[in-house]
């Protein structure tokens, strides 16, 4: 789920490695960008297939998927439906082939993710699980390696192009500078998105997210210290940039950076605590 839809962050990927296949879904809008996108990891031809987000439950996307196999395997970066809402549909269709994800919820025929560096190598593939939550709770990314040829694929932690909802209270700014962070040591990797194009430097786009939420924040505290006392009043400042049709996804974001810097609002037009 995307946020002010600008440019890339960093550089495109001149190309995709020959093991990685983009489906996108046809679901494009303003927090989805051109649609979701599906990767399918693939080490050689005639190996199960690895596929990350299912996408929404379009059954020409889902169809175009099960083309792709054989499939082995099925993984979840988080659990919004514009990732999930295909993941019941494609398991039937690909008899029973396991859908990992970190929350249960989003999880079907096997166990879900758990910690850190789980090992998910299978199919000629090494794919090892990274924790960034933030952009949701239940967030992961997943580096994947083939041949000594690494990648991660980010999910919603960081987009193609512009950047990404903190979507309170499920997501946390606190935990999604610290993934960022995390992120941002995988330096000269491709990023291959939830939404957008690939891009050429992980570590890159993920120093470009953190300098914008930081700035953000300095933005935030310059209104309040000018009189802003809603979540409502600082989006109206911060975001004033911004489409007002995305407004009510900014403010899941302010209402992140309240929480952030101790300022919280108790509901939509509750005012800001002036402590």
């Amino acid at each position: 789920m995307g946020g002010h839809v600008t440019g890339a962050v960093t550089a495109l990927a001149s190309e995709l490695p020959d093991w990685v296949t983009l489906l996108r879904a046809p679901n494009p809008g303003p927090m989805t960008l051109d649609g979701t996108n599906t990767w399918l990891l693939r080490a050689r031809p005639g190996e199960p297939a690895v596929v990350v987000d299912p996408g929404p439950a379009d059954e020409a996307h889902l169809a175009a998927i099960v083309a792709q196999g054989p499939v082995g395997l099925v993984l979840i970066t988080h659990g919004h439906p514009d990732h999930t809402e295909g993941s019941a549909r494609l398991h039937a269709l690909l008899d029973g082939a396991d859908v990992l994800a970190a929350d249960p919820a989003h999880t079907i025929g096997g166990v879900p993710l758990t910690g850190p560096g789980q090992d998910l190598a299978g199919f000629g593939l090494d794919i090892r699980l990274l924790a960034t939550p933030g952009h949701t709770a239940d967030s992961v990314c997943f580096l994947a390696e083939r041949d000594g040829q690494r990648l991660i694929l980010t999910g919603d932690t960081i987009l193609g192009r512009g950047t990404t909802v903190v979507a309170h209270p499920d997501g946390h700014l606190g935990d999604y500078l610290t993934s960022l962070e995390l992120l941002s040591t995988y330096r000269g990797m491709p990023a291959l998105p939830g939404h957008g194009p690939a891009l050429a430097d992980c570590g890159a786009a993920a120093d470009f997210y953190l300098a914008h939420r930081r700035a953000r924040l300095d933005q935030v505290r310059t209104a309040l210290d000018a009189g802003a006392r809603t979540a409502a009043e600082v989006v109206a400042v911060v975001y004033a940039d911004v489409d007002r049709s995305l407004w009510w996804a900014a403010e899941w974001s302010v209402r992140a950076q309240l929480e952030y810097l101790g300022r919280e609002s108790d509901g939509g037009d509750a005012r800001l605590d002036p402590a």
